[in-house]
């Protein structure tokens, strides 16, 4: 059985910055991470903006999922938050500030790895506080145009992610892992997004992608990868999809003991599962953090209910 993470909250000793663009906007960003308090969770400071309010990484702050994980408040948005939530669920990193001048979040190379790399600028400290963890009591489940995603009880932290495109150059593959932080450097944190040189122009027509190269994505041609180096694992598409799965589960606002499984899932699925989970008070409950209420974190995060723009066409 794979060991589960700390029973204790962590946070970052340091503030750490980098710089990079928006693959959608094309724009340059700049972003820091800084520690934070326990019971903080993640949580972003849009600092280009007169809005001092938190943005708070959680299921009830989520605005879209078409093309990226975005998050929302009072009409100030951050997208494309997914490889870095899957870096902080993937190493175990409970409480940070995310100090962002721009709407989204720095692309870096496609992947976590850079975020693995900024982490490593400074030390990952443990705090005082008790981790919770969301532990599934029975199976949730949810069907899309002939995909589901469903969470089942398990003492893991395990995702099973399947995925299955007409491509030939992908194909179906399928990638089962137990999450602790070995494993999301190992196995998930360098496999890079990807999309089809073909859908570059629908793209574009919607404002999107405009910061997308070789340089961040994985290009499929008709019948090649056309990034000269190719491929860092013979499966990087499905890992990942792992990686997103892993980043966009931290939307529920604490780590999920259970097994995570989707057959032709993305953001959209991802994130409706974790509002399935915790929408059905006899599907779930903590542990360790015997000292929270479920019923205080059952209204601080479903208070919100997710806008239908929330679960729109999947692109991802």
């Amino acid at each position: 059985m794979a060991k589960r993470q700390g029973m204790h909250q962590t946070t970052l000793r340091d503030r750490v910055e980098v710089s990079g663009i928006g693959v959608h906007s094309g724009k340059p960003v700049a972003m820091a991470l800084n520690p934070a308090e326990a019971d903080t969770g993640i949580v972003f400071h849009r600092i280009d903006t007169a809005s001092g309010e938190p943005i708070h990484a959680r299921i009830d702050r989520l605005h879209a999922t078409d093309s990226c994980t975005t998050v929302a408040l009072n009409c100030v948005s951050v997208s494309t938050i997914e490889h870095l939530l899957a870096t902080f669920n993937g190493l175990g990193i409970d409480n940070v500030v995310v100090e962002i001048d721009a709407a989204e979040v720095p692309m870096m190379d496609g992947s976590a790895a850079a975020f693995v790399d900024l982490v490593d600028q400074t030390e990952i400290v443990t705090l005082s506080a008790s981790r919770r963890f969301i532990k599934v009591l029975k199976p949730v489940r949810i069907e899309h145009a002939g995909g589901f995603a469903e969470l089942l009880p398990a003492e893991t932290r395990r995702f099973e992610i399947d995925i299955d495109f007409k491509s030939p150059l992908i194909g179906r593959q399928a990638f089962v892992v137990d999450l602790d932080a070995n494993v999301f450097r190992r196995d998930l944190a360098r496999a890079r997004t990807f999309g089809f040189l073909k859908d570059v122009e629908f793209y574009w027509s919607r404002g999107l992608a405009l910061g997308s190269s070789l340089e961040n994505t994985v290009v499929l041609g008709d019948d090649k990868v056309i990034n000269p180096e190719g491929l860092r694992f013979a499966d990087e598409f499905v890992r990942h999809k792992t990686l997103d799965a892993v980043g966009d589960l931290a939307l529920a606002g604490a780590p999920i003991l259970g097994a995570y499984r989707s057959y032709r899932g993305g953001h959209m699925m991802n994130a409706k599962i974790v509002e399935t989970l915790l929408a059905d008070s006899d599907a779930w409950t903590f542990v360790e953090g015997a000292s929270v209420s479920k019923r205080d974190f059952q209204h601080d995060q479903m208070a919100v209910r997710l806008p239908a723009a929330a679960f729109g066409p999947d692109k991802s």
